[in-house]
C-alpha cells in the first residue's frame, strides 16, 4: 500500500471499521446491506463496464429460468458441476436479467439448478444465488438471447434443433443474417443452414406424421 494517499489509507481504515459494525447486523440484514455497498463501491469502480465487478446475493425464489436457453447438460457434467459446488463454493456467478422485481437468467441455469436443488448448498448459501446483472445496453430480448447463446458456444455446448429456433426468431427480430453471425460467433453457411432446419420444420408443422417421425 506504499502508493496510498493519507486519504487513501484513512478511507481503508474507515472500511475496516464499518466491516466491523456490518458484522453485528442480523444476517438477512448484513445480506442486503453489503449488497448496496457493492453496489455503491461498483458505480465508481474503474471496472463498471464489466459485469463481474459486482456479484450479488440474492433470494434464490426470484432467480428465474429463461425460455430460450439451447444448452442441456448431460447427467455426469451436471454431477461433476455439483461436487464442484460442494467443493470448491460458487466460483462463477450466475448471469442474469432484473426485470420486474426477478432476475432472468442468461447464462448459468445449472449452475442455478445446483444451489436449489442440493440441499447442503442451498443451505450453505443460505437460500440465495450469486449474480451478477448484464450490461444495461443488453437488455433487449434480442440482446439477451445473443449473450446466451455466446456463453454456451464458448463452452461448445448446444443443440442444433433449439439453435435453429434461435436464428429463425432472431429473424424475426429483423436481425440480417450477417447480424446474426456477427452476434452469435457463426460462420454465414452455418446461418443459413439453421434457418433452412427451422424453416423446414414450420413449412410441415401443420401436417400430420407417424410416430416414426418423431424427434425424442
Amino acid at each position: 500500500m506504499g502508493n496510498l494517499s493519507f486519504i487513501g489509507l484513512d478511507i481503508i481504515e474507515r472500511g475496516r471499521e464499518l466491516a466491523e459494525e456490518i458484522g453485528q447486523l442480523p444476517e438477512d440484514e448484513r445480506i442486503e446491506v453489503l449488497n448496496q455497498i457493492r453496489l455503491a463501491l461498483h458505480a465508481v469502480s474503474p471496472f463498471q463496464d464489466d459485469p463481474v465487478d459486482c456479484v450479488l446475493w440474492v433470494p434464490a425464489e426470484i432467480v428465474e429460468a429463461n425460455d430460450y436457453n439451447p444448452n442441456v447438460v448431460a447427467p455426469p457434467e451436471m454431477k461433476l458441476l455439483r461436487k464442484s459446488v460442494e467443493a470448491d463454493g460458487f466460483t462463477q456467478p450466475i448471469v442474469t436479467y432484473a426485470v420486474n422485481g426477478h432476475r432472468e437468467v442468461v447464462d448459468g441455469f445449472h449452475r442455478k439448478r445446483v444451489g436449489v436443488e442440493v440441499k447442503s448448498i442451498a443451505k450453505r448459501i443460505r437460500g440465495h444465488l450469486p449474480v451478477t446483472t448484464i450490461r444495461e445496453d443488453r437488455t433487449q430480448r434480442e440482446d439477451r438471447i445473443a449473450a446466451t447463446i455466446r456463453h454456451n458456444r464458448a463452452r461448445g455446448k448446444h443443440l442444433v434443433d433449439n439453435m435453429s429456433e434461435i436464428v429463425v426468431e432472431l429473424s424475426r427480430r429483423n436481425w440480417n443474417e450477417e447480424k446474426i453471425g456477427r452476434e452469435l460467433g457463426m460462420e454465414p453457411d452455418e446461418v443459413l443452414r439453421l434457418k433452412q432446419i427451422s424453416g423446414l420444420a414450420e413449412m410441415f408443422a401443420d401436417k400430420e406424421f407417424s410416430e416414426a417421425w418423431e424427434i425424442e
